[in-house]
């Protein structure tokens, strides 16, 4: 390939840009040289290369200093704003590199803000003060589509989801749903299914509840028990539902670690499922595509909390 066309097909380099606009600055490449620490032929021998694939002269040459062409003064503000982007990238980079920026860009379900998230969050503050976070509380099935397609790096997740170009990570958090009412009499042995039937019942994640596994469970097991569940009242968040089961409008169905750190925990009783249904929670990322630093000592953090938290909670009849 002909040099000339080669260098159009590449583009400008950095270094040209560095040149031209030293050049620009100091009015002479004599000056420009000395500014770089390069020999005053490197700078004119790469001004002219930005001129062949510009296709146009960008300095006229005096005896006094350089003068900008029309097109020198058309390409100047584009140069300054190249070479700007370019150092915003590097230090971009750095600070997310060294912890010293950058952002954390995360997904979680969205009961996890009762239990874990602000330790969480106040820890990895504490020691990152400068990184921002993007935490994001969604259905794990929406938080698992949002790794995928790129909107977010990494998240926490609850199983089963679809892990079509994700890399799913081992539980690292299991926990269990309870039976939650605030009649002590209602508690007193494994609540069944046959038992759900025949209560006014509050369930959480109204929005998802065709793609919420809980949800799922449910109907499966009502249809092979022959009874039908429905939920008298829907509501998003299982705090929500914890706070309308404690003023006696219902029963509900909530993870253990959310219950026990309710704030509604005093009033309300508890009981397991018969059969029990566990939940296991793993974290998930993009299959292809590496993660930030930031995000990356995010989720170490996060192992850590999770590692207390279930060794602390740990479900007991």
């Amino acid at each position: 390939m002909d040099k000339d066309v080669f260098e159009m097909a590449e583009g400008p380099t950095v270094r040209q840009l560095q040149y031209f606009l030293r050049s620009v600055e100091t009015g002479s490449f004599s000056a420009a040289a000395e500014a770089e620490y390069v020999a005053q032929p490197s700078i004119s021998e790469q001004i002219k290369r930005l001129e062949r694939l510009v296709g146009a002269q960008l300095f006229t040459r005096t005896n006094r200093q350089l003068q900008l062409t029309d097109v020198g003064k058309l390409i100047l503000p584009l140069a300054k704003q190249t070479m700007l982007s370019i150092e915003n990238l590097t230090v971009a980079a750095r600070d997310a590199r060294t912890l010293s920026g950058g952002e954390v860009s995360f997904g979680i379900f969205s009961s996890a803000n009762s239990y874990m998230l602000t330790p969480l969050i106040t820890e990895f503050k504490e020691l990152h003060p400068h990184v921002r976070i993007r935490l994001v509380g969604l259905n794990s099935s929406q938080v698992a589509d949002s790794v995928r397609n790129g909107d977010l790096e990494a998240g926490l997740v609850q199983l089963p989801i679809d892990e079509t170009n994700l890399h799913v990570g081992k539980p690292v958090l299991v926990d269990e749903v309870v039976f939650v009412t605030k009649d002590p009499q209602r508690t007193l042995k494994h609540v069944t299914i046959e038992d759900l039937a025949d209560t006014n019942l509050i369930l959480s994640e109204a929005h998802w509840r065709s793609s919420d596994p809980l949800r799922r469970s449910l109907v499966r097991l009502a249809a092979e028990a022959g009874v039908d569940i429905t939920a008298d009242i829907e509501v998003e968040f299982q705090a929500a539902a914890l706070d309308l089961a404690a003023n006696g409008l219902g029963d509900t169905l909530a993870s253990y670690y959310t219950l026990m750190r309710h704030e509604t925990r005093a009033v309300l009783n508890w009981a397991r499922l018969d059969p029990p249904y566990k939940e296991e929670f793993v974290f998930i990322s993009r299959a292809s595509g590496g993660m930030s630093p930031s995000t990356a000592r995010f989720i170490e953090i996060a192992e850590k909390h999770i590692s207390a938290l279930a060794t602390f909670s740990s479900i007991q009849d």
